[in-house]
């Protein structure tokens, strides 16, 4: 198995060596970055299969390391926030972070979602799912898991990892109806759903690029009081 690397940006050395320590028990490669200005040089010379940013860090924060990262790669993101902010963990998750830890927090729970974020990371081994079903089209929407592409109507749109997994799981199974704990459960692969924020900020951001109206979405409809749905096949 290749190495996998991971790029941890933390202003605090004893969070970064906390991580760096515990990551490189589980045989990962880590890098450790004092802001957000340094983990973008390192990224920009060496590839990552997972990100870890601080939100609060000098000179750039996590927030506009994770925005700037989003201009050209899909690699899984983990964001830590020493705030127990609601608005920053939607700001977060609005910017393309896949997930988000508070401190202070478990290491052992940091460790399993890196690697629940790594597993099912559509950039750590595409290769890895040959066997399952790759292409999907449905009322104009096409997502190819070789090439981790999406468009609507020939119109290609730029999805994160999590999106990609997301409409995934939609495409997978149309007109049947998930609740939010269901889709984290499915997408996330954890059972943990600390609040509703996480799957519906990806929800919000996904019907964003594929629906022409999202205030009115024909792909990713709302079931009131139960959940989603990905438009079943037309009668």
């Amino acid at each position: 198995m290749d190495t996998i690397r991971i790029l941890i940006a933390d202003d605090e050395k004893e969070i970064r060596d906390l991580l760096k320590k515990y990551l490189e028990r589980e045989r990962y490669e880590v890098d450790t970055a004092i802001h957000g200005e340094e983990a973008l040089r390192l990224f920009a010379h060496k590839a990552y299969q997972l990100v870890i940013l601080d939100v609060m860090m000098p000179k750039i924060d996590g927030m506009e390391a994770c925005r700037s990262l989003r201009k050209t790669s899909n690699v899984p993101i983990m964001m830590l926030t020493a705030k127990d902010d609601e608005v920053d963990k939607i700001v977060g998750l609005t910017v393309g972070a896949d997930d988000y830890i508070t401190k202070p927090f478990s290491i052992n729970e940091v460790v399993a979602r890196v690697k629940a974020l790594l597993r099912r990371s559509l950039v750590l081994n595409p290769d890895s799912r040959a066997s399952e079903e790759e292409r999907f089209h449905l009322h104009g929407v096409t997502l190819d898991m070789r090439s981790c592409t999406a468009s609507v109507d020939g119109r290609e749109i730029a999805l994160t990892a999590k999106e990609l997994q997301l409409l995934k799981f939609f495409m997978q199974h149309p007109g049947q109806v998930f609740t939010k704990t269901q889709l984290f459960r499915q997408v996330w692969n954890s059972d943990y759903l600390e609040d509703d924020n996480t799957v519906m900020v990806h929800i919000r951001k996904l019907r964003k690029k594929i629906e022409a109206d999202p205030s009115d979405p024909q792909y990713i409809q709302t079931v009131w009081g139960i959940g989603y749905k990905f438009a079943g096949e037309r009668e």
